[in-house]
């Protein structure tokens, strides 16, 4: 036995006690696989066949670099982003934060929403509201399971299996050219457009609720087996997990660039489940409908329990989840009565998210930064230089979005 698994609580101890150890990364991963990816990806495949399959890569690549420092950061520290933002920053700065938080956090019901809406639609013919509020109710009791120990993450992670084996089929039945996908991976934009849906991209993918969720996580994580153990294993955690949302990005978008390149129809989420449907047949068609609603229910559920994360941290506030379910389900349930065009609204909810990553991103980087905070786990200088590049070229990727605009 080593000195680091003799370390561990008896429970904890050998391959099953490591395994034990993993999901956190698997919970928040699920921010990187919601209805807004599908949204995006499949706009992006649908216009531009294989052009933005790099913005997938690069946007995937970044999340995993930074959901790990936030599990860091949760583990060194004990306390989540948001808390250490509350002990380190003046009031104004906090609550300049956490209303930017409380934006991000509807945005993202947004998009779950109208996601696990529009599948029920195709699945059953059922009214976008009516839609909505069955996932209201579904993702409520999901979250309501986190009183039952672990079976929360296990509820996630088999959503995210469900989705994972879908996009799997479709990109079989796809058969993309090797040689097109290969050219997708190779940096480059083609006009306005093409940078709206590549920032939608990026917020679809980065998303900043998933890195205040990440810390608490982690944070709740470090009682159980101690830090040096947690930690050590949620490097694993956060390669298998974001390994497999990026995998799960990559194939929305193939299989769209593949299949639907040109065809204006799949612009929409429910003009993609009728191409599914016409160029790969039903099961391919109830594949995709099946993904989005597993992907909505997922990530509306992992939503609302970021949404807490965020107000407890910055305000040391907690309302009930009830009343947290319904504030956020009002909005949503409204543009789901009003809109005709769902999935441009999905698509423009994932743009406010990526103007949302700098508020998150920017505390995360000088926070695990700090040799006064994290200790050992401070990050090494290339750590940090990576990541603030990753930074700028978003805060530059938006600046240039609102230029165009």
């Amino acid at each position: 036995m080593t000195d680091s698994a003799a370390a561990l609580p008896r429970p904890w101890r050998g391959r099953v006690g490591w395994i034990r150890l993993l999901g956190p990364a698997f919970v928040a991963s699920v921010a990187y696989v919601d209805p807004g990816n599908f949204a995006t990806n499949v706009q992006g495949g649908a216009r531009y066949g294989f052009l933005l399959l790099w913005v997938v890569v690069a946007a995937n690549l970044t999340g995993m670099l930074l959901q790990y420092l936030s599990a860091k950061l949760g583990v060194a520290t004990g306390r989540s982003l948001a808390e250490v933002c509350r002990e380190r920053y003046p009031r104004p700065v906090v609550w300049g934060l956490w209303v930017q938080g409380e934006v991000v956090a509807i945005m993202t019901d947004l998009a779950e929403f109208v996601g696990g809406a529009v599948a029920l639609s195709l699945l059953f013919g059922w009214s976008l509201p009516a839609g909505g509020l069955v996932i209201a109710v579904a993702s409520l009791m999901l979250l309501m399971t986190r009183a039952r120990g672990r079976w929360f993450e296990g509820a996630v992670v088999t959503l995210l299996a469900v989705v994972l084996v879908a996009f799997l089929y479709q990109t079989l039945r796809a058969q993309a050219p090797p040689g097109e996908v290969a050219a997708g991976l190779i940096p480059r934009f083609a006009g306005r457009e093409s940078v709206l849906l590549g920032s939608g991209i990026i917020g679809a993918t980065v998303m900043p609720h998933a890195l205040y969720l990440h810390s608490a996580l982690t944070r709740e994580q470090r009682p159980r087996a101690g830090r040096e153990a947690v930690l050590r294993t949620q490097r694993l955690d956060v390669l298998i997990a974001m390994g497999v949302a990026g995998a799960v990005n990559m194939a929305v978008l193939m299989s769209a660039g593949a299949l639907f390149h040109g065809r204006t129809a799949a612009g929409t989420l429910q003009g993609a489940y009728g191409l599914y449907a016409r160029t790969a047949g039903p099961v391919a068609a109830a594949a995709f409908a099946v993904a989005l609603l597993a992907a909505g229910l997922a990530s509306s559920s992992v939503g609302v329990y970021a949404g807490e994360v965020i107000m407890e941290g910055f305000l040391r506030r907690r309302i009930p989840r009830v009343v947290r379910r319904l504030v956020v389900t009002i909005p949503a349930l409204v543009v789901l009565a009003l809109t005709h065009d769902p999935t441009r609204a999905l698509v423009l909810s994932q743009v406010v998210l990526s103007f949302g990553i700098p508020f998150a991103l920017v505390p995360l980087i000088l926070a695990t930064g700090r040799r006064d905070l994290m200790g050992s786990w401070v990050n090494r200088p290339i750590t940090t230089a990576v990541a603030a590049i990753a930074a700028a070229v978003i805060v530059i990727l938006n600046i240039a979005l609102l230029a165009l605009g």
